[in-house]
């Protein structure tokens, strides 16, 4: 055997092990810090160490630190694992080291995108001649899908923001609302149109984290210029979706650019019995999503897709005299993101894509909600607990309440100290999050393995967790 035969053989052995412990293994577990800084960390080495060494000691001393987030229990974030195929094309995309950025530096990873764009953009049903990045994640995606729009409707006042910037330029303004995602704001901030105050109109919304129609009407009646509207499919807490086509006719009526930041709602639209949701979205004027969340490729895989191609094109692409641009109908991807050198990341997407096929993505998404309605129902039967949301998706947001609380302060700490109690029971792993004022839970459910079992499983394991905290609330403290 080769060098390269025998490290990728040790590699599959470690990797395949991890693999197969995902089920059975603590979704999560107390970290000692120091004692994993100093097995990964230490001097660095005056010369040389074998390969395969390096990785046994690296798989061995990072063991402590990792969470099985690609396992079936794992409810902390919206991440999906990685359909087999996926995890075999990074691989591959990982041995072939190819750069996605230019046609002529890997003919395969452009094609590997093109292709991958086009049955997304099938899958998804969004419009003929919509333009398709490969970017890292959503903060990236709404950041392009952003600069498309800054470009767009500053180019409509007679503005070349790629070319004299901001400053100087006419007054713009952004109008997102209370459940806008962090990311969007994130993104605002990186594109140097601010994050709150007068550019950034942040209105109501409703009391599943929606934006407000009758908000969005008010607000744009008193703006004069160029306008972004920043819509979003899949609440990060609720899962709930703004009303977009509501949405999408106000905004433009008042010529404002709809930007739907669509993390994981998008995929909705994939899905017969779920689309209703996403009324109106295709009249906007770009969307966002991560491919790691429901489509559950490794990371990192974020899409963005924009409507006016000259717009995404514009806002994104760039030239040296050492380039090789392609010069007939070939891809190069740095002209949709704002990336040169990057990972090849269409070949994941593709083995996804063409692993589940539509039905399979169908399949997946509607199974991942009706497990969130399971778990739900059976965390409802629990003492004093609420469900917060309308279970319309795959999110459930939760609160363990009390008795004679008129502030919600003794909730708070309940649903608190049972969060905490769930992540050192390591059965499942969630988080917490504050909705209207008040802690909660927030269960996510996007895992291409998870089952009712799992669901079962876990639902016990909280329940358990809040018994175990009611029982030592009522005992009384010893005395000093």
């Amino acid at each position: 055997m080769t060098d390269y035969a025998r490290l990728l053989a040790r590699i599959s052995e470690i990797a395949t092990a991890y693999l197969s412990t995902l089920d059975e293994r603590p979704v999560a577990r107390p970290v000692d810090l120091a004692a994993l800084r100093a097995a990964m960390g230490g001097s660095l080495p005056d010369g040389p160490s074998d390969a395969i060494t390096v990785v046994e000691d690296l798989a061995s001393s990072a063991e402590a630190g990792l969470v099985a987030t690609a396992g079936p229990r794992y409810f902390g974030f919206v991440i999906g694992g990685g359909v087999p195929a996926a995890l075999g094309a990074d691989w591959l995309a990982s041995a072939w080291d190819q750069n996605g950025a230019m046609y002529v530096m890997s003919p395969a990873a452009a094609v590997a995108e093109e292709v991958a764009a086009a049955w997304l953009l099938d899958l998804l049903d969004l419009p003929a001649g919509t333009s398709v990045g490969f970017v890292s994640g959503a903060t990236l995606a709404n950041f392009t899908a952003l600069a498309a729009a800054r470009h767009s409707v500053l180019a409509r006042a007679g503005w070349d923001v790629e070319r004299h910037g901001l400053q100087g330029a006419p007054p713009l303004t952004v109008v997102t609302h209370g459940g806008t995602h962090v990311t969007v704001l994130a993104s605002l901030q990186m594109l140097g149109m601010g994050r709150e105050g007068e550019g950034v109109r942040r209105i109501a919304a409703d009391d599943q984290g929606r934006m407000r129609p009758d908000a969005l009407l008010d607000v744009l009646d008193g703006i004069d210029g160029p306008t972004i509207v920043c819509a979003q499919a899949g609440n990060v807490n609720t899962g709930g979706f703004d009303p977009l086509d509501d949405i999408t006719a106000i905004a433009h009526e008042a010529g404002a650019w709809v930007h739907v930041d669509g993390a994981f709602g998008i995929w909705a639209a994939a899905v017969p019995s779920l689309r209703t949701l996403m009324r109106g979205y295709r009249d906007a004027d770009s969307w966002s999503t991560d491919a790691h969340k429901w489509l559950n490729v490794p990371y990192d895989s974020g899409l963005v897709f924009v409507r006016d191609a000259a717009a995404h094109h514009a806002a994104m692409s760039l030239n040296a005299e050492y380039y090789v641009p392609a010069e007939g109908s070939e891809r190069d991807g740095f002209d949709w993101t704002p990336e040169s050198s990057r990972r090849a990341r269409g070949f994941a997407i593709l083995a996804a894509l063409r692993s589940l096929g539509r039905s399979g993505v169908v399949d997946l998404i509607e199974r991942d909600c009706a497990l969130a309605r399971r778990m739900a129902t059976s965390l409802a039967a629990g003492p004093r607990v609420a469900i917060l949301n309308d279970v319309v998706l795959n999110q459930v947001l939760v609160r363990f309440e009390a008795a004679d609380d008129p502030d919600g302060t003794i909730g708070d700490t309940r649903t608190r100290e049972v969060i905490a109690a769930v992540q050192r029971d390591g059965t499942c792993w969630l988080g917490g999050t504050t909705w209207a004022g008040r802690a909660a839970m927030r269960v996510s459910v996007s895992g291409w393995q998870t089952t009712e079992a799992d669901i079962d499983r876990s639902a016990a394991a909280i329940l358990a967790c809040l018994a175990a905290v009611d029982a030592a609330a009522r005992t009384p403290a010893p005395r000093s």
